[in-house]
């Protein structure tokens, strides 16, 4: 059982404190599509335009400190992901942007009958810039398939995928629609056997895993900090090799090196200093909370991986009460792994339907109560293909640390009451 309270950290997140015009506090399960961020987040953000509003590369101070900032931020995600050096992270729009910029540069070394792998599992995110760059230079793209009974990866659908003509294989890491972790490191292998770039989606594995790229073995990584309890910027890590031989779009006298060569034009210092106020955040809750040893890191690394070791057993402890909660409501289907013994191999995000009613009726009727999720197909569109739920999509309930059994009471009794009118 963890020993992660999630009261000792709700108060340093002003937003869940603030009551709705009902007078209750509103329960925020959007986390999927974004989560709260700390006061000091929100101070770091401000701090830029205070003391720190300026392009670096200056000789004066707010320059000065602009420059210092940037770097500390390449050095903090660095050690969130395991990264060997600073130099493999890049800082982009977000994951969307980034990753039609990575698909670009990665086409330069394609050639008319080359083949991508993708799945019916990811978020459009990683879906589109490669059936765009397929259209646009004559590829062939194939697809991994689910099981839809607990909507895991069908490995041996990937296997049958592969050939030696698959240049890039792109997997989410985790499912944004279903919650289900992928096995990443076995997929780095199957795809660089081929002789192909793995490229991983972690925007919803970042908020609950403790990520380590060279473990995993994936060739880049993309992920957005507005889903990990900081500002709204993109983030890319890639290994440097790849970073620094592929072109990207840059302007003539920018630096050709990574990771400046990847950062088009004046970044977002302001969400950039958030991402350092980030991790400080995280880092507070190893260095307070923390579980595991974790001999093979040090520092800063080694307290993180503690943080989300902490964060994980007790997301999984919560996901477990809601999924137990909404199998005991008439007409409510969950999909995704359901078993409570399964509860490590998918993060926090559970999507359910209900007879009866539609997911959008659902959503509504739950804001109006003050709890905010989401429905629809949340841009994973070929996972609600195969489940059947193209149409309207499911109701989705995604939790985060800071989230308490109480507000899944609150959300239990609700959808209770409505599956009983």
């Amino acid at each position: 059982m963890s020993q992660f309270d999630a009261q000792l950290v709700r108060p340093l997140f002003p937003s869940l404190n603030i009551p709705a015009e009902s007078g209750n506090l509103p329960i925020f399960f959007d986390n999927p599509g974004g989560t709260q961020v700390p006061q000091m987040v929100i101070d770091a953000v401000a701090d830029v335009y205070r003391r720190a509003n300026a392009i670096p590369g200056g000789h004066f101070a707010t320059s000065k400190r602009s420059a210092v900032m940037f770097d500390a931020a390449h050095e903090a995600m660095a050690d969130l992901f395991n990264a060997q050096s600073p130099n493999e992270i890049v800082f982009g729009m977000n994951t969307t942007t980034l990753n039609f910029a990575l698909a670009h540069a990665l086409g330069h070394r394609l050639q008319s009958g080359d083949e991508i792998v993708l799945t019916r599992m990811d978020h459009d995110a990683n879906v589109s810039p490669w059936l765009r760059l397929a259209q646009d230079q004559q590829l062939e793209v194939k697809w991994a398939d689910i099981h839809t009974d607990d909507c895991t990866l069908d490995m041996a659908s990937l296997e049958d995928a592969l050939s030696e003509r698959t240049r890039i294989v792109a997997t989410v890491h985790a499912s944004n629609a279903v919650g289900t972790i992928n096995p990443v490191s076995a997929i780095a292998d199957m795809a660089h056997a081929v002789g192909a770039v793995y490229v991983m989606d972690a925007v919803q594995s970042v908020p609950h895993e403790p990520i380590d790229v060279q473990a995993i073995g994936c060739d880049f990584l993309l992920c957005s900090s507005y889903k990990f309890f900081g500002p709204h910027l993109g983030v890319m890590y890639g290994r440097y090799d790849l970073l620094d031989t592929l072109p990207a779009y840059q302007v003539r006298p920018a630096s050709p090196k990574p990771p400046t060569k990847w950062e088009t034009g004046v970044q977002s210092f302001e969400s950039i200093n958030g991402i350092n106020a980030t991790i400080a955040y995280l880092e507070q809750i190893g260095e307070l909370y923390g579980e595991g040893d974790f001999p093979e890191y040090s520092g800063r690394r080694q307290v993180l991986k503690r943080a989300f070791a902490v964060t994980k057993l007790y997301e999984a402890e919560l996901a477990a009460y809601l999924i137990e909660g909404l199998q005991s409501i008439p007409g409510v289907q969950i999909y995704g792994i359901t078993d409570i013994n399964r509860m490590m191999e998918r993060v926090p995000t559970v999507s359910f339907t209900m007879e009866g009613h539609l997911p959008e009726n659902i959503g509504q009727y739950l804001a109006e109560r003050d709890i905010y999720l989401w429905t629809g197909n949340y841009y994973a569109i070929e996972i609600m293909k195969r489940l059947g739920h193209s149409a309207h999509g499911m109701v989705r309930v995604g939790l985060a640390h800071y989230n308490m059994r109480s507000e899944i009471d609150r959300l239990l009794q609700a959808i209770d009451e409505l599956a009983r009118a």
